[in-house]
This record gives C-alpha cells, structure tokens and sequence, in this order.
C-alpha cells in the first residue's frame, strides 16, 4: 500500500514539474499530447484562463487558427456547408462565338426535317443538316457519375425578307451535342412582318435551357449546331449568330453573338473511416 501511494505521489510530482500529458504515448511533446481517436461529446470551448471557461462558439462557425503562440478563434465564413445527398455546383464553363452560322441564308435549301430523339447523331443528314457554332466547343471531364450537366444557350437569329413589303418566315432548330449525340433541342420560328422601316430585317433572340442528368464519368465533348427547318422564301437571308450584312445599321456580330454556359453538378457524399 505505501509503495502504491509513492507511485501516484511521484506521478503527481512528475505531472506538476514536466507540465506535459501524454496519452498513447510515453513521451508527450505538448502540453497534452494525444496519440489516437478523439471522442468529444460535448461543446469545444477556447480562450478559457482560471476566471473564464472559454467560448464555445456560435452556430455554424468554424474554428481558425491564428498562427503559432496565438489561440485559435471562432469565426462565421461565408461558404455554403453541403449536407450528404445535397447537389453541388462544381465546374462552370463559359464560351462566346460571333462567327455564326452563315451557310444556311438564301439559296441553302431546307432539310425538312421536323423531328429529332435523344441519341441522334450530327453527321446523319437523315436526321438533319446541322450546322457548327464552332466557337462553343467545350471539352470536359465527368468525375462523379451522380451529377446534372445544365446547358444555358442563346443567340441571335436574323433574317431579311428579299422583299421588304412581303411577310416571310424560316423555321430553324438548335440542338446540344455530347460526344457528337443530341441530348438537347428547340425548334423555334422567325417571321419578318412587312418590317419596311428596317428594310425587311427582322431580330429574335433564341434561348435553350436544359439539365442533363447522370452523364457518364470521362471525357465529355459539348457541341452546338443549329439547322434550317424550313422557309417560306428560298431566297430569303438567314443567319444564326451573327447579322446577315456588315453594311446594315440595325444588328452586328456583337449583338448576335452566341453564349454558351454549361454548369456541372455533383452529387455530395461523405466516406466514413
């Protein structure tokens, strides 16, 4: 029983004059030095001295440390926390072209072609003739199969009726391409209505929004290529893009230029260890 009391007593001795804790291991190098799993089932408090017991801080704040010798501090950051089986947005792409499509204007013969299906490929011309917005290329890499891909499209159509007192249409298609398959589309028509005052040119705005979901981990190749349905006048001018004449004072290549944003979103997991 002494020998037992000696024991703790010299522990206790040792304890005050080496001022180190160690657990899981014999030869602490701090204060208290853990060598292991830490459990803590309660609220972590810091700044505490012999008067205060510290600060646990607030709801949804993160502790930060301030650098050697300094005591970490609570602090609010202003990111979003994503909670496991939420979606978050992990890449955005963002392409602008102004060339345009111009082989589709008056003399180019429609395709006729009304209907397209998911999976349609862009070279068969049974299918439709599609046309490139070659500046809207993106090329990219899919790490987690659980995501959304959301394609935002727009540009700008014009068109000039070869009679400035005639009404004239062209219907027309735009289509997202992955990997060289369809998986968006949006028919849409143009009309110049005895536009006289500018000359029988007429501007419309085309928009395509549509989210894609899963697609496949790897290498991704994003096209945009548009198509001309059909037009009430052969000989009627038309372009996607970009305006059908550098000379007119209504449009230019800026005006209609095409804008492609693709936003990729993954699913969120956590592994547990």
């Amino acid at each position: 029983m002494k020998r037992i009391i000696y024991c703790c007593a010299a522990g206790l001795l040792s304890l005050c004059v080496n001022a180190q804790v160690g657990i899981g291991t014999s030869s602490p190098k701090s204060t208290l030095d853990v060598n292991g799993k830490i459990t803590l089932r309660k609220e972590l408090r810091v700044g505490g001295t012999s008067d205060n017991i510290g600060n646990a801080g607030l709801n949804g704040q993160v502790l930060v440390s301030q650098g050697e010798g300094l005591p970490p501090v609570w602090k609010s950051l202003n990111v979003s926390f994503m909670e496991e089986g939420q979606y978050k947005l992990i890449n955005s792409y963002l392409s602008s072209d102004q060339v345009g499509i111009t082989t589709l204007s008056n003399g180019i013969a429609a395709d006729n072609v009304y209907k397209n299906n998911v999976g349609d490929d862009i070279t068969d011309t049974s299918k439709g003739k599609w046309s490139k917005i070659t500046g809207l290329e993106n090329n990219i890499i899919i790490k987690n199969g659980r995501n959304r891909l959301t394609y935002q499209f727009q540009t700008g159509i014009e068109m000039k009726a070869p009679d400035a007192t005639a009404s004239q249409s062209v219907t027309f298609t735009c289509g997202v391409f992955r990997n060289g398959r369809l998986v968006a589309v949006r028919p849409d028509k143009i009309v110049s209505n005895n536009n006289t005052e500018k000359s029988g040119i007429q501007d419309y705005i085309f928009t395509l929004n549509y989210t894609e979901q899963n697609v496949p981990v790897g290498a991704q190749k994003l096209e945009v290529a548009c198509r001309k349905i059909n037009t009430s006048n052969l000989s009627s001018q038309f372009t996607i893009g970009r305006n059908v004449s550098d000379v007119n004072t209504v449009s230019n290549a800026f005006t209609l230029e095409s804008v492609m944003k693709i936003d990729v979103i993954e699913y969120v997991t956590y592994k547990s260890n």
